[in-house]
Formats: structure tokens, C-alpha cells, sequence
């Protein structure tokens, strides 16, 4: 049986001068509004190169495929989100858990903000969830978790802790999909957060 051969999602180069910083922006910009109003099945590069006002030949210069493109986006969006996150983990002026309740708000918030975006995102995610590089992503927040649940609940047990992470961050990224999936107003998401906030402290107190 042929192994099944391993995309190539690492960027042929990186832009040196401004003029190419711009081009890759632009490609980038593109290939959000392909994706979103494609969808992941019907994204090509073609149509990036089209939407962007270039050539194919100068995606290729930075994108080896479509797949190198996606997971950019995949990246950036993470990186995004995570220094959104961790901003909010590491202000020691609020207490772990005021922490905590501010990181519930802040992640539905940014799950309507970018609904339409991290919704095709989801379903580009099969081209490229199992490769190294994405798995390498996951666990720099699984770590950055870790390190909270340590402040937390310094006296639960460290599969505890992981347990703990585990179990907030799934129940948040799977609300996020599930509620950003329809218009909600401020007033309903404030008050699911709040309930969520509520429901997580509760549980992190019984420890």
C-alpha cells in the first residue's frame, strides 16, 4: 500500500522588503474571502491568486499549496487568539479566578467576532490537523493551560490540573462553535459568559 504523502505547509520564504511583506498580505487577505464565501472544498489557489489581483506563479514564490495557505491562516488566527489569552492568564492584578472569568468572556467574544472565519477554518482543519506543525500549536496552549491550573489549584494534583484545563478549554471551544453558528445579541452572549464563568469557578472551587 503507497504511504499516503505528507503536504508541505511550510512557507517556501519568508518576505524580505516591504513590497513583498504587502504581496503576502494580500494573498492572505484573498484567501480569507475564498474561503469563507468558497468553502474549504472549493478553495484553490487559482482562485486566491484571481482574488488577490496576482499571478499564481507569485503565490508560489511563498505557498507550495493550498494547504500551506489554509494552515497559515490556521496560524495566525491561533496566534491571535493565544496572545489574547494569555495576556489576560498573566495579570497578576486580578485573582486566578477573576482571571479565568475574563478569559470565558474574551474567548465567546472573539468566537462571534471571527465567527465566519474560524467556521470555515473548522472545516479546512482535517488538511492539516495531523501534521506535525499543528500539533505542535495545540500543545503550546495545552502548556500555557498547565501553568494556570498550577496557580488555580496548587494543591490538586498535576492530572488534576491537566484534567481541569482539559475539560474548560473543550467546553469553551465547543460552545464558541456552537453559539457563533447564529446571531446572538450582546446582551445574550454577556449573560451566557457570566453562566459559564459561574459554572467553571464553582467547579474549580471544589477541589
Amino acid at each position: 500500500m503507497t504511504e499516503r504523502r505528507r503536504p508541505e505547509i511550510s512557507p517556501r520564504k519568508q518576505p524580505q522588503q516591504a513590497r513583498s511583506t504587502e504581496l503576502v498580505a494580500a494573498i492572505l487577505e484573498a484567501a480569507i474571502q475564498v474561503l469563507v464565501k468558497e468553502g474549504a472544498q472549493r478553495f484553490t489557489t487559482a482562485r486566491v491568486a484571481e482574488k488577490a489581483g496576482v499571478s499564481v506563479g507569485s503565490v508560489y514564490q511563498y505557498f507550495p499549496n493550498k494547504v500551506s495557505i489554509l494552515f497559515r491562516l490556521q496560524a495566525d488566527e491561533w496566534t491571535q487568539t493565544t496572545a489574547l489569552l494569555v495576556d489576560i492568564l498573566e495579570d497578576a492584578a486580578q485573582t486566578p479566578l477573576e482571571r479565568l472569568r475574563a478569559l470565558v468572556h474574551a474567548f465567546i467574544k472573539s468566537e462571534f467576532e471571527e465567527a465566519q472565519i474560524r467556521l470555515a477554518l473548522d472545516d479546512a482543519a482535517p488538511l492539516y490537523r495531523d501534521l506535525a506543525e499543528a500539533q505542535e500549536m495545540e500543545t503550546s496552549w495545552d502548556l500555557i493551560m498547565q501553568k494556570f491550573m498550577a496557580q488555580v489549584l496548587p494543591t490538586a494534583s498535576s492530572a488534576q490540573q491537566t484534567m481541569a484545563g482539559n475539560l474548560i478549554m473543550t467546553t469553551l471551544t465547543t460552545v464558541g462553535e456552537h453559539l457563533s453558528g447564529s446571531e446572538r445579541t450582546e446582551e445574550y452572549i454577556q449573560t451566557y459568559g457570566d453562566a459559564m464563568a459561574d459554572m467553571f469557578c464553582a467547579y474549580l472551587r471544589s477541589f
